[in-house]
């Protein structure tokens, strides 16, 4: 019989070590990040290297097209104004996008690429509700909140990728991933993906479960918006942590009646960021 912590402990290992292989059509998005970081990035050069990743761009369209990003209707087809509307923050959290979305097709097994896959449309949508949790709640950067959505799962794609390696071991009780071993390799693929610091911080926050009252930070961001998503992740699922029974909680921590509104006078742009990242 495999023995899960084992199998766990080798995962953790190998990405601490930096021994993290990322999908091949990923390179164009990790240069977008890099010359993002460039206080000189001109925004010719960087649509000239968007355009190199067709995912890339189709993402960036959508999103700039979404009622959050253009809630006057006015359509864009030209790349070089949908990148200007939507800013380089927004530009990197796509990019992000883009690396732990291909992620999902790292698996040879059916059955995990289905996990996977359900693991994106969780991510789609935590990103999205941590958005206007950020801008109409805890009052955090919005494009911050955003990105920390979208990479808040890449340890347990990892997890995924791997698992092939370890047969069974999706199909096992993975309580032993949550806690240490989740955050162990979320650092370092997190790290790797060369994450700022503030994401890194945010991601802590999410890895200890402590939600503060009221929510006020970026973790908190990302926390609750883990913890009001609709879609529950996979994986925490297999890892007995589901989370319901927790809303109701919430309701008695947090002022009900205008989180509900919040959340119900967002619901349009909600749908279309979380439509528009899984399309």
């Amino acid at each position: 019989m495999m023995d899960v912590r084992s199998a766990l402990d080798a995962i953790a290992a190998d990405a601490a070590r930096g021994d993290i292989v990322f999908p091949t059509h990923t390179e164009i998005a990790l240069r977008v990040q890099r010359m993002l970081d460039d206080p000189d990035c001109a925004i010719d050069a960087l649509g000239k290297l968007v355009c190199a990743e067709p995912i890339l761009v189709t993402r960036v369209l959508a999103i700039a097209n979404s009622v959050a990003y253009n809630p006057g209707g006015r359509a864009i087809t030209e790349l070089k104004s949908a990148i200007a509307r939507l800013g380089f923050a927004t530009l990197r959290a796509l990019a992000a996008a883009v690396i732990v979305r291909q992620m999902k097709e790292m698996s040879k097994v059916e059955e995990h690429r289905a996990l996977a896959a359900k693991l994106w449309e969780h991510t789609a949508s935590v990103a999205s509700l941590a958005r206007v949790i950020a801008r109409r709640v805890t009052r955090q950067n919005p494009d911050a909140a955003f990105f920390a959505g979208i990479v808040h799962e890449v340890g347990s794609f990892y997890l995924i990728a791997r698992a092939s390696t370890f047969p069974g071991l999706l199909t096992r009780d993975l309580e032993l991933w949550h806690g240490e071993g989740e955050a162990s390799v979320g650092r370092a693929v997190l790290q790797a993906l060369e994450v700022p610091t503030h994401i890194l911080d945010a991601m802590e926050t999410l890895w200890s479960g402590f939600l503060a009252m009221p929510p006020s930070s970026l973790g908190d961001t990302l926390l609750l918006a883990n913890q009001l998503s609709p879609i529950e992740s996979p994986i925490d699922a297999l890892a007995g942590m589901s989370r319901k029974g927790m809303d109701v909680e919430l309701d008695v921590l947090i002022d009900d009646e205008t989180l509900t509104s919040i959340l119900a006078e967002s619901a349009a742009e909600v749908a279309s960021l979380s439509a528009a990242l899984k399309g």
